[in-house]
């Protein structure tokens, strides 16, 4: 994608010496103690929110997203982290356990045994396309890779060049001015870097949010190394939605907007848009949504690239001979409206492989069922997800307690008369899931777990007190929590 003025691809010796310097830092990096890494993500959060004004003006240039959108991405970027200078503070991250030489323990002696999470060194980033702040240079997986005390490479991502380049300008020199060594954090640019990354034996990690083919190339050239590496891949979903009779009957109109604003939210750019909505056949539910549709507006897609990707996947959804178009068109504007498609729930079980397709942008496909016992058949069927919705009521127990079982089972994220759309960036959530919704099922890439993802336990054996790591000694000089000999102590 050419962009006036944006950045050429990083040189071959820019690389090194970018790659080099993050591999020198890993240990300075490592080795700060969590108040001063906290230090260093608030300096940078300060440092966005005063460049604000300059990155706003250029994302709406490179994106087409409207000035409140990223206004209010861009607080979101600063406030994870903030929250993760808070877990920094807190401590608790390093599940630091201690387990004192007991010569009485059940099943024979023990040595002393001290266990703690450790940086895995320099972690490579891949930005993504749709959130060009909250995702992307100084996004979630930059956050959490630099609180878990590793130097951060990032690889641009082709939507936002110019952005990219001066928001890693901000946080580079923020990092500098807070006293984080050299080599914190660094940004590379072109595809081919973008695959050197994953294969350089310095990189120890990977994080990537994107489509399903990219990750799943770089996933496997990560586990092809001579030394494979963890790779977090977030590779999308279809989300689907689970309309019991009850919810139907009872709120066909709450259901019916709610449904409408979240596949329509950012021109259904987000990875957690509901793609796919089982809906009891009869319902006049149906009729809502596509009287709802044919009222909405159509928007401009991120970039070019994008909405051609988009009007080949709906292209192919509509030319399936199992779906007919409910609302909309197949045939995608300049700028896309809300495109609606059904189908039944029998023509759906013989090409479930070829219907529950990704299309990013304001597209779904409804499903009508007969009997409230297909949509369990549905759900044990679906592939893994980032979320799965259900619309019911409590009345109807027997059915949506086995659903909300089974969707356990399938997706990161199960939602209760909700939306899937707006991740909350908090403590408790999950954004993950089996594959192919991630490479990585047990763990999130929006929350403060995040950050376990860049950490790995080591346990100290028989050490003397002055030779271990200051959260592992007698003093705690840190003041983390920690279980000592099975006890939880909190300084």
């Amino acid at each position: 994608m050419n962009q006036p003025n944006a950045p050429a691809p990083t040189s071959d010796a820019d690389y090194e010496q970018v790659v080099s310097t993050a591999a020198a830092a890993a240990a300075p990096v490592a080795a700060a103690t969590p108040a001063d890494r906290a230090g260093w993500l608030e300096a940078v959060a300060a440092a966005l929110a005063d460049a604000a004004d300059e990155l706003v003006e250029i994302a709406q240039d490179e994106t087409r997203l409207p000035e409140p959108r990223l206004r209010g991405e861009l607080v979101r970027t600063t406030f994870q982290l903030g929250l993760f200078a808070d877990v920094l503070r807190e401590g608790s991250y390093l599940g630091v356990r201690v387990d004192h030489a007991d010569p009485e323990w059940g099943m024979g002696p023990r040595p002393d045994l001290r266990r703690m999470q450790r940086p895995l060194g320099p972690v490579a980033v891949w930005a993504a396309s749709n959130f060009p702040f909250a995702f992307s240079v100084a996004g979630g997986d930059t956050a959490s890779a630099l609180a878990a005390g590793c130097p951060v490479v990032v690889k641009a991502h082709p939507g936002h060049l110019r952005l990219s380049q001066r928001t890693a300008q901000v946080v580079t020199n923020a990092l500098h001015q807070a006293g984080a060594p050299d080599g914190t954090f660094a940004l590379v640019v072109g595809t081919d870097n973008g695959r050197l990354l994953v294969t350089d034996p310095r990189i120890k990690a990977g994080a990537f949010t994107g489509s399903l083919a990219g990750g799943r190339a770089l996933f496997d050239l990560a586990a092809a190394r001579p030394e494979p590496i963890p790779f977090f891949g977030e590779l999308g979903s279809v989300n689907p939605v689970f309309v019991t009779p009850g919810a139907a009957a009872e709120r066909s109109q709450d259901v019916a907007e709610g449904f409408l604003g979240s596949v329509t939210l950012g021109v259904g750019q987000f990875c957690t848009k509901p793609g796919l909505v089982f809906v009891p056949s009869g319902s006049g539910l149906v009729d809502r949504l596509a009287e709802g549709a044919a009222g909405l507006p159509g928007a401009p897609m991120l970039n070019d690239r994008i909405r051609e990707g988009f009007a080949t996947a709906v292209g192919e959804l509509a030319a399936r001979p199992e779906v007919t178009v409910l609302a909309g068109s197949a045939e995608v504007a300049e700028e896309p409206s809300l495109a609606l498609f059904t189908t039944t729930y029998d023509q759906h079980a013989r090409a479930r492989e070829q219907l529950e397709v990704e299309c990013f942008g304001p597209a779904a496909l409804i499903v009508y069922y007969d009997d409230p016992a297909q949509l369990l058949e549905a759900a044990a069927a679906i592939e893994g997800q980032l979320t799965a919705t259900v619309q019911g009521t409590e009345a109807e127990a027997g059915v949506v307690g086995p659903l909300l079982d089974v969707l356990a089972d399938r997706a990161g994220r199960v939602l209760w008369n909700g939306w899937p759309t707006g991740v909350s960036v908090t403590h408790a959530m999950e954004h993950g899931g089996p594959y192919p919704a991630t490479t990585a099922a047990s763990t999130t890439s929006v929350g403060t777990a995040a950050v376990e993802r860049f950490l790995r336990p080591v346990s100290y054996q028989s050490v003397p007190d002055d030779l271990l790591p200051p959260p592992l000694q007698e003093a705690n000089p840190w003041g983390v929590p920690r279980r000592v000999d099975g006890v939880l102590q909190i300084p």
